[in-house]
């Protein structure tokens, strides 16, 4: 499971851990990824994904799951959430 986000793109960064002696060693700053269950209201189903608390805060946002894929980019979404996306287009059509 690749600790990407499904739905924004997120993924891990690169930085330095910097000490009071300023020593700089290489560490990887992760996404805080969440397993959540989100409900499609155009097409009445529950779908599990694995996405970042930001992207949770967005989707509330954005006023559910259905309007943010609308929205969402086809380059940042998962090849899961593309399929999704599609459906929701096809359903609302």
């Amino acid at each position: 499971m690749s600790r990407r986000c499904e739905l924004t793109g997120k993924g891990p960064m690169s930085g330095n851990n910097v000490s009071h002696a300023k020593n700089r060693t290489r560490r990887r700053f992760l996404p805080n990824l969440q397993d959540v269950t989100l409900i499609s209201d155009v097409l009445g189903r529950s779908f599990r994904l694995r996405i970042s608390s930001a992207a949770l805060r967005t989707v509330d946002h954005r006023g559910g799951f259905d309007a943010f894929l609308l929205k969402a980019k086809d380059a940042e979404l998962s090849s899961e959430a593309l399929k999704i996306k599609k459906e929701v287009v096809k359903a609302s059509a």
